[in-house]
């Protein structure tokens, strides 16, 4: 096709995605989220393009630019997004109700099984700490999710403490810290460990190895 055509083309396009998408806003919001996850995990914030978040989202980036303002809001509101779908669902795992062994063993599985599931997060985790959080600190959604978390695993080590199946000193930031960095450093270097020490740590064996692993070492760090 020549120049003329190809241009013809991409015109009788734009239209056509912006009816879309005011028929159905929130669905081309979401979709336009969704590109957007894929494309920042994959290309980090430097070198993912507007363009090919709107292709992939199958709209144009006038609309991308009205939803979301601009490159970096876009970012920052997939960095949002990527949060509060782990903190949504580790308040349904509902901790609380079960008994702090019991309660404390279940999230260090489910934040190993959400990093297994959700690989996008980790390269996010990881292209915001290049940056030194510089989106993150401009978020006040994150921080009140972030404090729910801690409170209730507070709660659940408190327990524990009157129970006399935790240490005194116990604190709930450094049981949060030790399963997820036991998760993210293992999967966030699998390569680079699997080569080096001639081990794929992928196997399924190796994987269900790790979490009991997990599991085992945060228990351990606790109880008395």
């Amino acid at each position: 096709m020549n120049d003329i055509g190809e241009s013809a083309k991409k015109k009788a396009k734009r239209p056509s995605a912006e009816r879309t998408a005011q028929r159905d806003p929130e669905r081309t919001r979401a979709a336009i989220l969704e590109a957007a996850t894929r494309e920042f995990a994959e290309n980090g914030m430097g070198g993912a393009r507007v363009d090919s978040i709107a292709e992939r989202a199958g709209t144009n980036k006038r609309m991308l630019y009205h939803y979301f303002g601009d490159k970096e809001q876009l970012y920052l509101r997939v960095l949002e997004e990527a949060y509060i779908s782990i903190r949504t669902a580790e308040r349904a795992l509902n901790i609380g109700t079960r008994s702090p062994e019991e309660g404390i063993g279940e999230l260090a599985l489910f934040t190993w099984r959400y990093f297994l599931q959700h690989p996008e997060f980790l390269s996010l985790l990881g292209t915001e700490n290049l940056h030194r959080a510089r989106w993150l600190r401009q978020s006040v959604r994150l921080k009140e999710l972030h404090s729910h978390l801690i409170g209730e695993l507070s709660q659940v080590l408190e327990e524990g403490k009157k129970a006399g199946v935790f240490i005194e000193t116990a604190d709930p930031l450094h049981v949060y810290l030790t399963i997820a960095s036991l998760g993210y450093f293992y999967l966030s270097n699998q390569y680079t460990l699997s080569t080096i020490f001639g081990r794929d740590l992928i196997t399924p064996a190796n994987l269900d190895a790790w979490e009991r692993h997990i599991v085992h070492v945060t228990l351990a760090s606790i109880k008395r």
